[in-house]
Order: structure tokens, then C-alpha cells, then sequence
């Protein structure tokens, strides 16, 4: 039996069965009206799956930014658990990277679209693998797994207590101090800027602006691509 585990105050934790999707499970239960901060599990040992259940208090635009949040504390849970010579960075929009390979990430809904509209509820969740899936390892070289990456003693359970704490401290400095903060702590972690990408379009990745979205420079002119645009459809 799978101890349970710990989270911070404003925040409660509901296990779901290992056959239903943790994200899945948190959309449905906030379309029903869950309380803000329900954490949404699975206790499976090959993979961390959870998603968080966010009553935002502002227009899409803005509360879509709780995505580096949870970014921001998902690195910082792994750079506190993994060996310290383990780096880990982020990948635009959605990605989180170990050792320079993509290591799962992170994935978010809400019940709106319009970046001006204010969302009853923003759900962000969490997909990290510890064990490789299917294949033989180097058989994919752009994706690994923790154990791959020596993470062997960190288990799902410890990350997922971690990166709540952290993901809550971030929140709170968020709702705070607003996105200056978050975007000079998540831009340093980001190892595709200032580089030419491929997705989400050919461009040089020039940097985020102060509402979060991607600027994307082509040729003479510079685009902006939203966050909102990645966010699952209910």
C-alpha cells in the first residue's frame, strides 16, 4: 500500500484509480464545482500524473500564466530531489526537460477561450515518466525518463509532495507580485531562447512578453504566440 501523501494547506489531495486520467478526472470535477486546490493523483510507480484545480480570479490571459507556475515548480522540485549535476529546463510551450531530453511536462484546461473572458476554473496538470515507455532505451534519444536519467531514488509520491509546495510558494508570488517574477525565474530555464525553432513555428525564439506569450521572430517581423492556443478543449 502506497503511503499518501502530504500536501500544503490550501491545498487537498484525491487519489484516482490508475486507469483514469488524473486531468481528465480534475476538468470533470471543476466543470461540477470542486474546491479550488484540489490535486487530483495517481499513486502509479512507473509515471507522476496529477493535475491541480484552479478558481482564477482574473481574465484567461493572465491566469493561463499559473502554467510556468506550475513549470517553475515541477524544476524546482526536481532540481531539490535529483542528483545535482542533473540540469532541467523547459521547452516552449508545455515541455519539461532532464539532461537535455524531453522528460514530460505539463498540460491545462479551462472553461473559456477568449483571453479576456474570466474562466471559472483553470485545471494544470503534471506527466513526468520514471520508467522508459515501451522501446529500448536510446531508441528515442529526444525523450528520457528519470531513472534513465539517475533519478532512481526520487519516487512519484516524493515529487508530487514537492512540486505542490513549491508549485503553492510560486502561486503565492504570483498572485503577489504578478508575472515580472515568475518570467525572470522561468526565462533562465528555458534553453531553446534566443534560438531558431521548429514548433510551434519556424522562428527565432525572441523571448516571452509581459502577458506571457511566445515572440516569434520571422525574417523582419515579430508574432505573438499565446499560451492559450496549447490549452486542451473541454
Amino acid at each position: 500500500m502506497s503511503v499518501s501523501p502530504r500536501f500544503p494547506p490550501l491545498f487537498t489531495g484525491e487519489l484516482v484509480p490508475n486507469q483514469t486520467d488524473p486531468f481528465d478526472k480534475a476538468v470533470s470535477r471543476a466543470i461540477a464545482g470542486v474546491d479550488s486546490g484540489t490535486i487530483f493523483y495517481s499513486d502509479a510507480v512507473d509515471v507522476l500524473r496529477a493535475a491541480l484545480v484552479l478558481a482564477p480570479e482574473t481574465p484567461l490571459e493572465e491566469a493561463v500564466q499559473a502554467v510556468y507556475v506550475a513549470q517553475i515548480g515541477l524544476a524546482e522540485s526536481l532540481g531539490a530531489l535529483a542528483p545535482p549535476e542533473v540540469p532541467v529546463y523547459f521547452q516552449w510551450p508545455d515541455r519539461i526537460k532532464v539532461n537535455g531530453a524531453v522528460c514530460g511536462g505539463v498540460r491545462f484546461a479551462a472553461d473559456v477561450s477568449d483571453p479576456s473572458a474570466h474562466p471559472n476554473w483553470l485545471v494544470v496538470g503534471i506527466d513526468v515518466p520514471f520508467l522508459p515507455v515501451g522501446g529500448e532505451p536510446g531508441e528515442t534519444p529526444n525523450q528520457t525518463c528519470l531513472h534513465e536519467e539517475g533519478c532512481v531514488e526520487i519516487t512519484p509520491m516524493a515529487l508530487l509532495e514537492s512540486w505542490s509546495k513549491h508549485t503553492l510558494l510560486w502561486l503565492t508570488y504570483f498572485m503577489d507580485s504578478g508575472f515580472e517574477r515568475i518570467h525572470n525565474e522561468w526565462r533562465p530555464r528555458c534553453d531553446t531562447l534566443g534560438k531558431m525553432i521548429d514548433l510551434p513555428k519556424p522562428g527565432l525564439f525572441v523571448g516571452l512578453d509581459e502577458k506571457g506569450r511566445m515572440l516569434l521572430r520571422q525574417d523582419v517581423m515579430t508574432e505573438t504566440v499565446s499560451l492559450i492556443e496549447f490549452a486542451e478543449h473541454v
